[in-house]
């Protein structure tokens, strides 16, 4: 259990078991479509910050058919007489190809042969149907021949067109979308046409650029349907608009012939009394102005197919799935190092931020260069993942810190507390602190006078007495940064360099002066209690004070509901033995410090001590040298006598 309790600890184990927990939640989100919204969301918001193309279109003219000019015929549908008056029009200027985004599935005489001689002399006259059983076919005329193209528009949740159709089937036939048709015929002239990919013939090849069919779970999508061949739309021409005429322009010759000349030519409606318009990722509203209307669709996606045989443009490509998923573990492994390595607030806000902001622009840098790499799932697994590694380490220390400070921070100064915490790792374990050897100074005390007192106090009075002698000599101990190890009575014991031990012999000797300087404090101290209660009418009481500096075993004893920290060891008792050695030495003085020649070794030329000689100390078989400390050495320009401590 405890190797288990050791290993779960382990900087490698908390990083990887938040990471993957993380990982797994966003990686089932994923999966379920949860995200797909915001990946969607993501693409729209790439597609309008990629560059645009900041020429005009010369390969694509559009005739529009305004609410003015339905007004202006006074009629909606146009006659068949009308439209074929148009296509002749336009084929007088030698178009490549004329795309009819107008339905004519049922004829609107008079003029029904004159539109069906429009089409039928004329291969470069493409006519528009849909698929399916509730779909509309195209002019009878031109029906199963290759002059019918289909204008089915794929159109995501929220409305928005992202993707394009190159070929449907409906079990039986296959069909050619209107905007391949028409880029077919734009293309013939330069002798490119489809071709199957030389590596995988089931793709489609225009000139050296394969479009490979987009599947269900490409990009960001999440179990689309995928049915037909279909390519995501970049829209890079999108800001410098078609070169566009309305229909009474065309109808009164109002056209320049070098706007269809060598082109293609749409026309269609774009109307608000006929609903032909869709949102696309550059909508940034749902007004009528967002829209883009049915017949610039049918160019934008006949513009990028010519883009991909003439200028070289590559598709949006996407990553396959492992790829997919190795990117999310990286990135939630990534916010697991950062909330493993980060505690305060600040940096953890900033590292988070900057990660987020670097996975931003990698993934539209990638979408730049081509690629659509997810965006929201690493996201979210980053965050989280960072998130929850440092909820679980804040939890975890927090406990921790507890236990420690349950035991020390009444013992010890808010400094001690502080630098115990920092240094944690040196001795703690599984919440509570390991047993340690170490070289300390212990520090015993006791009052000399307090049985004579005792017998004269009323108990209460005497418990505050005591109280208020406890918590001044506590505050001195911690002052010089000391742990006051145990109250025994009126005996007070405390540790000096525990729980966290000294890197050196500096740090042992630095204890030892602190020791010493603790107990010449607490000299002072008494005299001053002395005066005050002797002003109360109380006795006057003395302090006998032991020290000894050397190994100790420093741990927890007790229960798990209640614990002690302590020292142990032969220093312990020496220091014990020290105080209460031969109370008669020093009768006549109120305070005695006594220290062993190892506290000796550690003191420097700042304190006065005499030699008391070598005793035998109850318990102990050899004998110990003791000393005296008679107090601090005051310089001779301030004070030409030694001042010892009563």
């Amino acid at each position: 259990m405890k190797r288990f309790l050791r290993f779960i600890k382990k900087p490698f184990v908390v990083i990887g078991a938040g990471s993957l927990f993380i990982f797994l939640v966003i990686a089932g989100l994923q999966h379920s479509g949860n995200l797909e919204v915001l990946e969607l969301a993501a693409y729209d918001l790439f597609i309008r910050m990629e560059p645009k193309l900041a020429k005009e279109e010369t390969r694509i003219t559009i005739i529009e058919i305004s609410e003015k000019d339905i007004q202006a015929l006074g009629r909606w549908p146009l006659t068949d007489e009308t439209l074929a008056k148009a296509i002749g029009i336009l084929l007088k200027s030698k178009p490549r190809a004329i795309g009819v985004d107008i339905y004519r599935d049922i004829a609107v005489p008079p003029g029904t042969e004159a539109l069906n001689r429009a089409f039928t002399d004329n291969p470069q006259v493409i006519g528009i149907m849909t698929v399916g059983e509730r779909g509309v076919p195209p002019p009878s005329v031109i029906k199963g021949t290759e002059q019918e193209g289909f204008g089915d528009i794929l159109i995501d949740r929220g409305g928005v067109v992202r993707r394009a159709l190159l070929f449907l089937d409906d079990g039986g036939k296959t069909f050619v979308s209107f905007a391949l048709r028409l880029a077919s015929l734009y293309l013939q002239p330069e002798g490119i046409t489809l071709q199957p990919d030389p590596a995988n013939p089931q793709f489609i090849r225009l000139k050296d650029t394969t479009i490979r069919p987009l599947e269900e779970s490409d990009g960001g999508y999440v179990k689309a349907d995928a049915r037909g061949y279909q390519f995501l739309l970049d829209y890079r021409n999108a800001v410098v608009p078609f070169r566009t005429y309305s229909f009474s322009d065309l109808m009164s010759a109002g056209i320049p012939p070098e706007a269809v000349d060598n082109r293609i030519v749409l026309v269609g409606v774009n109307a608000q009394s006929v609903n032909d318009s869709f949102f696309t990722p550059l909508s940034r509203g749902f007004d009528a102005e967002q829209h883009v209307s049915g017949v610039v669709l049918h160019g934008h996606i006949s513009n990028q197919l010519l883009r991909f045989s003439l200028d070289g443009t590559s598709p949006i490509a996407t990553w396959p799935g492992k790829r997919k998923v190795l990117w999310l573990f990286s990135w939630s492994l990534l916010g697991g190092v950062i909330g493993f390595r980060t505690r305060s607030a600040r940096r953890f806000s900033m590292l988070t931020a900057g990660g987020l902001i670097i996975l931003f622009f990698t993934a539209f840098a990638a979408f730049l260069s081509g690629w659509w790499i997810p965006l929201v799932p690493p996201a979210l697994s980053f965050f989280n993942s960072a998130v929850v590694v440092t909820a679980y380490l804040t939890g975890r220390e927090k406990k921790e810190r507890a236990v420690l400070m349950r035991i020390f921070s009444r013992h010890v100064s808010k400094e001690i507390a502080e630098m115990i915490w920092q240094q944690r790792e040196q001795f703690l374990h599984n919440g509570r602190p390991l047993s340690q050897k170490m070289t300390a100074t212990v520090l015993f005390s006791d009052l000399k006078g307090f049985t004579t007192m005792s017998e004269r106090m009323d108990p209460q009075d005497l418990m505050d007495w005591l109280n208020s002698y406890m918590e001044s000599m506590a505050g001195l101990v911690m002052a010089h940064g000391g742990i006051v190890d145990n109250y025994v009575g009126d005996g007070i014991k405390a540790d000096f360099g525990v729980p966290i031990s000294g890197k050196g012999d500096d740090d042992v000797r630095r204890h030892a002066m602190n020791a010493v300087s603790c107990a010449l404090a607490m000299g002072k101290e008494m005299r001053r209690l002395n005066a005050l209660w002797s002003e109360m009418g109380h006795p006057v009481v003395g302090v006998r004070v032991g020290i000894h500096t050397g190994p100790v075993v420093g741990g927890l004893l007790g229960s798990s509901e209640r614990l002690k920290y302590t020292t142990i060891g032969d220093t312990v008792n020496i220091a014990s033995r020290l105080e209460s050695f031969d109370k008669d030495v020093c009768k006549d003085d109120l305070f005695r410090i006594l220290i062993g020649d190892t506290t000796l070794s550690c003191l420097d030329a700042r304190y006065a001590t005499e030699k008391i000689g070598e005793v035998g100390l109850k318990g102990k078989g050899e004998k110990t040298t003791i000393h005296r400390v008679l107090g601090e050495n005051i310089p001779s320009s301030r004070m030409p006598t030694q001042e010892v401590y009563p």
